[in-house]
């Protein structure tokens, strides 16, 4: 849904130490721009280090690179393991929307939905319905302010279209049953047809 995420460790300090980070988000695009030039007269020694200090950095700001500020809304999964990424939503004023457990504490939460954690299958629900929110308050806010929703310079129907468009299957050969055979088969769903009417 094109919004900004943590989906690994939160560093402490990613909001209320956004200098920091902002400088940290800056080395990573830094880095992205030497590892895309090509080698440019480096080592491998020297590109490994560039790659590896790219990948760690990926992994901990690349949902939030593009962010430019301190998001106006939070959603928090798991609040046992995010309760660093809470306090500092709860100091800079952020509403706290999560999902809180048996096992959770619901103080500093500004919106609390009470669920399950912990099962993969629950996430994934909770994550669609929020993605689907968001979807729908952006169009909705696009609507509002006039937006031709319709009047995409890139639209995405045809990307769409391809990727849904069946491959085409290779039609399957033809086999002949022996006709012995068709008649065991037939007697066998026969008789399992008739003995849930005996009982």
């Amino acid at each position: 849904c094109a919004q900004y995420y943590v989906n690994h460790r939160w560093l402490g300090g990613t909001l209320t130490n956004w200098r920091t980070i902002s400088g940290s988000i800056a080395r990573l695009r830094e880095l992205e721009g030497v590892l895309a030039g090509g080698e440019s007269g480096r080592s491998k020694k020297e590109l490994l280090n560039l790659t590896r200090e790219a990948e760690k950095l990926e992994l901990s700001l690349g949902g939030i690179k593009d962010m430019g500020g301190i998001p106006d809304i939070m959603f928090v999964i798991d609040t046992n393991k995010e309760a660093i990424a809470i306090l500092e939503a709860r100091k800079l004023n952020i509403p706290v929307v999560a999902i809180l457990d048996t096992n959770s504490d619901p103080d500093g939460i500004t919106y609390p939905i009470p669920g399950n954690d912990d099962a993969a299958r629950a996430l994934q629900l909770y994550c669609d319905l929020v993605a689907d929110a968001v979807l729908d308050g952006l169009a909705a806010g696009q609507a509002n302010s006039g937006v031709d929703l319709g009047a995409s310079v890139a639209p995405v129907e045809p990307t769409l279209a391809r990727e849904l468009t069946p491959e085409p299957v290779a039609e399957a050969a033809a086999v002949e049953v022996p006709a012995e055979a068709q008649a065991n088969t037939e007697a066998a769903l026969d008789a399992a047809a008739e003995e849930p009417a005996a009982s």
